[in-house]
């Protein structure tokens, strides 16, 4: 019995290690030394001179930056405010400017901000930093819709153990449905966190919780369906997924010119990227690039529902459990009702248990 009870231990104790190793390696990997990775920025002129210049930088900054040229200022902006740039160096006689947009992202616009001010220095004239975007004065570093990234994925996979495992003897419909429910009240808080109580959205709270809705209803049933092939492993593939690759590719702290490569092609079709980026464009950027992240967000949608059509399949195939054959003869009738009884109260209790456990464990997490 003890060595059963140390197994059992051993066994949960596979999920939080895994998890350790994970988030460390992800988490780290991501953030401790964030550097420029073909930072995309330009140098404000036609001339001879402004590309001597644009290449002069160029030849500085190696790999970690694109450097291109604009005819004017203006164009400059235009670049920013699409998102297609990080930053733009307008040079002046005794007025050099870099113009950014924060709103875009913070790290980004000081990154920028470093490229050009050596080259105001070294003419001994201050740098002027021009912001065209700005995040709200209730979230000045622009972070906000990163942090309610977290709360949003938190809810929605912390969701999927309940569903899946305390849900798990309920009709697979019925469990869809509930699904439903459970990513319309998870968006909602975030609607709420966003808006009334955090005031992120001063705007188009109703577009960001629909947003929001996808994004929570994609992890919903992607865990929903995963677990029926998983079961108790399903938390840590959602941590995987929903955390670990998520939270680290999204931009909402580093946009991909400040990672390395892997995080930044994550980024371009990763659930989260496509909820914050999706968010700052309709927030910050007049929906410009809206589009393309909706499709990414009801792409993972689709995914959740074909994982959970799958599933429902693969429970109608399998069927219910069989029960112990029970013993023949007049006499062991009772005893093996009895019996019957015994082991199906004591698969329930352990299934039950199990659930409880993988609760505790994605919740705890």
């Amino acid at each position: 019995m003890r060595s059963h009870a140390l197994r059992h231990v051993l066994t949960h104790l596979i999920t939080p290690l895994l998890m350790c190793v994970g988030m460390g390696l992800a988490y780290m990997g991501a953030f401790v030394t964030p550097e420029p990775n073909h930072l995309p920025v330009a140098v404000v002129g036609s001339g001879p001179e402004a590309k001597v210049l644009a290449q002069t930088v160029k030849d500085a900054g190696g790999d970690a930056l694109d450097v291109r040229t604009v005819p004017t200022r203006a164009e400059a902006v235009d670049l920013l405010r699409h998102r297609d740039i990080t930053g733009a160096y307008v040079p002046g006689g005794e007025d050099p400017e870099v113009v950014v947009a924060t709103a875009a992202s913070d790290m980004g616009a000081l990154a920028a901000e470093k490229v050009f001010t050596p080259l105001a220095e070294d003419r001994g004239v201050p740098l002027k930093v021009t912001d065209v975007a700005t995040p709200v004065d209730d979230d000045p570093t622009g972070q906000g819709l990163f942090f309610l990234l977290i709360a949003v994925s938190i809810g929605s996979y912390a969701s999927v153990a309940a569903l899946g495992a305390a849900g798990a003897a309920l009709p697979m419909r019925i469990r869809a449905l509930l699904t439903l429910g459970v990513s319309a009240v998870v968006s909602g808080i975030g609607a709420l966190l966003a808006g009334p109580v955090f005031h992120l959205a001063h705007h188009d709270l109703a577009g960001l919780w629909g947003m929001a809705w996808l994004y929570a209803a994609g992890i919903l049933f992607l865990g929903v369906g995963l677990h029926t092939f998983l079961w108790r492993w399903t938390t840590l593939a959602m941590m995987v997924l929903f955390v670990m690759l998520n939270f680290t590719s999204s931009g909402g702290l580093f946009r991909p010119e400040l990672q390395s490569g892997f995080f930044g092609t994550l980024h371009a079709f990763w659930n989260g990227a496509g909820f914050v980026e999706g968010a700052r464009s309709l927030l910050y950027f007049g929906g410009d690039g809206l589009g393309r992240n909706l499709w990414t967000l009801a792409a993972w949608l689709l995914l959740g529902l074909a994982v959970t059509g799958a599933a429902a399949l693969r429970e109608r195939s399998t069927g219910p459990v069989s029960a112990p054959a029970r013993p023949a003869g007049p006499k062991g009738a009772n005893a093996g009702r009895d019996a019957v009884t015994e082991a199906e109260e004591r698969a329930g209790k352990e299934a039950e248990t199990e659930a409880e456990e993988e609760a505790e464990e994605s919740v705890g997490v």
